[in-house]
């Protein structure tokens, strides 16, 4: 029977890291996104190495259409074994010039998002009834909050709350529910940070990303794929027991 992963956000960057990393476990993937082209995209490059997948164009902050998007992905591909939350958004701003429009915004897709995909998932886990796996993208941002990122610090924080609490509730019907925490992650959307928070700072994007390098233990950032390992072990048969847990995939930024 085939294996279905829907991963939200997988048209660039970390999703995108995703999707791949679990079509090559065996996963049929449902390559969800906001934006149609990359999400196309990503799906015609998985299809072209041999794996199978669909594309889905979506804005994860509604709710009807993240129930939509399960019931869809399900009849196009198979039963659910794996939801991926890894759709986000972020901005920059000091606390006070931050507008409200973009802290709604962040708020929506990042924490409601996450929300309703958990209970989308949720929903058809339970249908099927035997069990599933549900991943969540967290941050350090949600571990230590970060200046210039009030919002999406707090949008983090909920979404570790979000995974806390629904794998205390769906462990009976052995649903699995933990998250990621990444670090400082080489992707467009870690681009649109290090240019906004170095013009605040007035200094250079390249003295931005030294300062931001000088704090991994690894001396070096991730990428999408280092993040994808993670995720692949929370589907897989050895973290069938963990739950609730969420793991810093930082190269040693903060220890817990």
């Amino acid at each position: 029977m085939t294996k279905l992963a829907i991963v939200t956000g997988a048209g660039q960057g970390i999703g995108e890291g995703i999707a791949h990393r679990l079509a090559k476990d065996g996963f049929a993937i449902a390559v969800a996104d906001i934006n149609g082209k990359t999400a196309d995209k990503v799906t015609t490059d998985l299809v072209n190495d041999g794996y199978t997948a669909k594309s889905y164009h979506i804005d994860v902050a509604d709710r009807e259409r993240v129930f939509e998007l399960v019931q869809k992905a399900v009849a196009d591909l198979g039963e659910l074994a794996v939801y991926v939350n890894n759709a986000g958004v972020a901005f920059i701003d000091e606390i006070v010039d931050s507008a409200e429009k973009d802290i709604r915004r962040l708020l929506d897709v990042n924490l409601l998002g996450t929300y309703w995909g958990t209970q989308a998932a949720a929903e058809q886990f339970k249908k099927q009834g035997h069990g599933g796996r549900i991943v969540n993208a967290a941050s350090l941002a949600g571990v230590e909050a970060s200046a210039l990122q009030s919002a999406y610090s707090i949008s983090k924080f909920g979404v570790r709350g979000i995974t806390q609490a629904a794998s205390k509730e769906l462990a009976k019907d052995q649903i699995t529910v933990n998250a990621y925490d990444p670090g400082i992650v080489r992707t467009p959307l870690r681009d649109g940070i290090d240019k906004r928070t170095a013009e605040i700072k007035g200094i250079s994007v390249a003295e931005q990303q030294k300062n931001c390098l000088s704090e991994i233990s690894l001396g070096r950032e991730a990428t999408p794929e280092d993040v994808a390992k993670v995720v692949s072990w929370f589907a897989s048969p050895d973290a069938a027991y963990i739950t609730g847990q969420s793991i810093l995939v930082d190269g040693g930024m903060r220890y817990q």
